[in-house]
């Protein structure tokens, strides 16, 4: 029986992150992956992978938005180009995640990891024992509970069809739809025939429905059809048509029908019960060090109940490879901190929030001063014909920042700005007068308007 210091499930890039921070600091590592192509969610099949068609539907939005204020004639977009240049990058990343791995003296491990008790695993016909453990097995496809839901696709295969059909549906309202309908939108769909159906009565539930609001107006202005508060029965398929029936009897027909409901922690066949790990439906439960109910067991990324972002699983992972350094050599742990985490939505244009919503502080009764506009007419829109841009900031009775929330063709570099500002503590006071001799005219230098309610 092979024993380890520590041994890592899963080759994500939480996974990759713990081991390497591990075996830098001399521990024996060994990592193991279940699939035949290591590498992780994002960089395969997710955020990476998204880019390169976001990038191309970016540009062909500004082009749409700008016809008649100075492009005449729309860029013709080719999906065969977009794919090939996707697989040339993530062709790559296979081999080079394993040569990355092996070259820092980790070792690969190709198998499917069970847990058999509280400190040993089994790997195929081969058990492996270690002093700690990091979980990072990542998320998987939720599944739909209705028939015909095998006919859908999942978001990985959206990122491999050879062409975008005219008419396609994406069941569910959260990332993936919007951000796959964008595309769609962008890249060769029909407008009219790109549908997202979501059973609540309201989209994009994590973020500020003041800036929903605004992104579905756009979202629709550009060909996205949303429907809200329906239940599919069943999905049919006679020859290559697809007939969406719900439970109004309604039917809706389109060429693909796209599962973009989310993404459920990748976590059913590891035995946790066996290890003794506590878990739920949203993931396995961790303290603020990452570890789990077995003090030998941390996790970290998308199998964790915390929040599924890319570079939020790079941190978590930092922090469990860390407390398992300090737990053999001593020094002091560093917990996670989420107050500061940005999120943004590659549609065009973005979303993006950062920290509590208003909906949030309301709820739990903290006393909040807002500056806010949800049809911005400045310049720095006018030029690119962005007709659906907004911001609302959120500061408490010191103001500092509590929430920021935008709609823009820049929310990255602005929530980037924001951020900073959220962990370093800076009134906005300060920050009003930091901003104001930002690059100008630019999306950053508006923020001094943003803040000036707040300030005068």
């Amino acid at each position: 029986m092979d024993t380890f210091d520590v041994i890592v499930l899963g080759t994500g890039t939480a996974g990759q992150n713990a081991a390497l921070d591990l075996a830098v600091e001399g521990f024996r590592v060994a990592i193991i992956e279940n699939s035949a192509t290591p590498g992780g969610t994002c960089a395969l099949r997710g955020c990476q992978a998204k880019k390169w068609f976001y990038e191309v539907a970016e540009l062909a939005a500004r082009c749409q938005h700008l016809q008649n204020i100075g492009i005449t004639t729309p860029p013709q977009v080719d999906w065969q180009q977009i794919l090939t240049e996707k697989n040339n990058f993530t062709a790559k990343v296979p081999d080079q995640t394993r040569n990355n791995l092996k070259g820092n003296g980790v070792t690969y491990i190709r198998g499917k990891a069970v847990f058999v008790d509280k400190t040993t695993i089994a790997v195929d016909n081969q058990h492996l024992t270690a002093d700690y453990f990091i979980i990072a097995t990542g998320a998987k496809t939720m599944a739909l509970p209705f028939d015909g839901n095998q006919y859908m696709l999942t978001s990985d295969d959206f990122l491999e069809l050879e062409a975008l059909p005219k008419r396609i549906a994406f069941v569910g309202g959260g990332f993936i739809s919007f951000e796959f309908a964008h595309f769609a939108a962008r890249l060769g769909s029909s407008r009219g025939n790109i549908h997202i159906l979501e059973a609540q009565k309201s989209v994009l539930n994590p973020f500020d429905g003041d800036m929903v609001d605004q992104l579905v107006a756009a979202s629709e202005a550009d060909g996205i059809r949303i429907h809200t508060a329906v239940s599919i029965e069943s999905i049919e398929k006679k020859d290559t048509e697809y007939t969406i029936v719900f439970k109004s009897r309604e039917n809706l027909v389109v060429d693909k029908v796209v599962n973009g409901a989310g993404r459920v922690p990748n976590i059913d066949d590891l035995n946790l019960d066996a290890a003794g790990i506590n878990y739920s439906r949203r993931g396995i439960t961790v303290d603020e060090y990452m570890q789990t109910s077995n003090k030998q067991v941390y996790a970290a990324g998308d199998c964790v109940d915390s929040v599924q972002l890319a570079r939020v699983a790079d941190m978590e992972a930092h922090v469990a490879a860390q407390a398992i350094v300090v737990a053999q050599h001593g020094g002091t742990k560093a917990a996670i901190d989420y107050r500061a985490v940005p999120a943004v939505l590659f549609t065009y244009p973005q979303l993006g929030m950062l920290g509590k919503t208003e909906e949030q502080l309301k709820e739990e009764k903290t006393p909040y001063w807002k500056s806010y506009d949800t049809r911005l007419t400045w310049p720095t829109y006018q030029r690119v014909g962005l007709k659906y841009a907004a911001y609302k900031i959120l500061v408490d009775e010191q103001n500092h920042i509590l929430g920021a929330h935008f709609v823009s063709d820049n929310t990255t570099g602005l929530l980037n700005t924001f951020k900073q500002a959220m962990i370093d503590r800076t009134p906005v006071t300060e920050l009003h007068k930091n901003s104001i001799m930002s690059p100008y005219p630019s999306r950053e230098s508006d923020i001094v308007y943003m803040l000036s309610p707040l300030v005068d």
